[in-house]
């Protein structure tokens, strides 16, 4: 099945363009002009990605980004005109999975779209794992902290399964980097840290006293969750 995208822009030019470049690498596309119709087609639609334009009327795309990550897990790649380090910074404290900044050359956009999209999607069919308060259920991609369903992005649920699966072994930034791979990570080396942040505070981890996962300072992290790791099919 091809996977689903949706565009939320106000430019309709940008977006019929991009619905036909992307037609040919084999994706459906729906698009909006304004945000509260990109919302309400996210909820009707549940698309595979969303590709979130910044600048519109009324919402812009960091309101944008915020309200979906509410509710919704689905990856997204956001679009500005400004390229500014703080801009993509905002961005991934709100959720984005990906950055890129107009104009951008149409191929490229896919192959940000088909890395995103692996992240999403590159999970092993393991059986669910519990690690104290923490429950894992793989194949499905659900996180549950006592009991309660967690929303993670992408990058977040990415990021802790390969702390998981790496279960007492410290990985370094450049290693964490890897999984991460498809973001604009060469204009600034906050964007681990950021990720990493936003997940503990979901998790409740206090960094200070971590029950999960652990900072190795200048190196990196470890996951030191109660050590059902042996069982995590790797």
């Amino acid at each position: 099945m091809n996977s689903l995208i949706l565009i939320i822009d106000d430019d309709e030019k940008l977006n019929q363009l991009l619905k036909d470049f992307l037609a040919d690498f084999g994706f459906e596309t729906i698009s909006a002009t304004h945000p509260a119709d990109g919302l309400k087609l996210l909820k009707k639609k549940s698309p595979d990605l969303v590709i979130l334009d910044v600048m519109m009327p009324d919402m812009d795309g960091f309101e944008v980004c915020k309200a979906i990550r509410q509710s919704h897990t689905v990856p997204i790649i956001m679009l500005t005109a400004r390229g500014e380090v703080t801009d993509k910074v905002v961005g991934l404290e709100l959720g984005a999975d990906d950055y890129l900044a107009k104009p951008f050359e149409p191929r490229e956009l896919v192959a940000r779209i088909h890395s995103v999209l692996r992240r999403s999607q590159k999970i092993d069919d393991s059986k669910p794992q519990t690690f104290g308060r923490l429950e894992i259920d793989f194949p499905k991609r659900i996180v549950k902290l006592d009991g309660e369903i967690v929303d993670l992005t992408t990058n977040e649920f990415v990021a802790l399964v390969l702390l998981v699966k790496n279960a007492g072994k410290v990985l370094d930034r450049d290693q964490i980097l890897q999984e991460l791979r498809g973001m604009d990570c060469d204009a600034f080396n906050r964007s681990v840290d950021i990720t990493m942040s936003r997940l503990r505070q979901k998790l409740k981890d206090n960094p200070k006293t971590p029950t999960l996962i652990k900072t190795v300072w200048g190196t990196g992290y470890v996951f030191v969750g109660d050590e059902n790791a042996d069982e995590v099919v790797q």
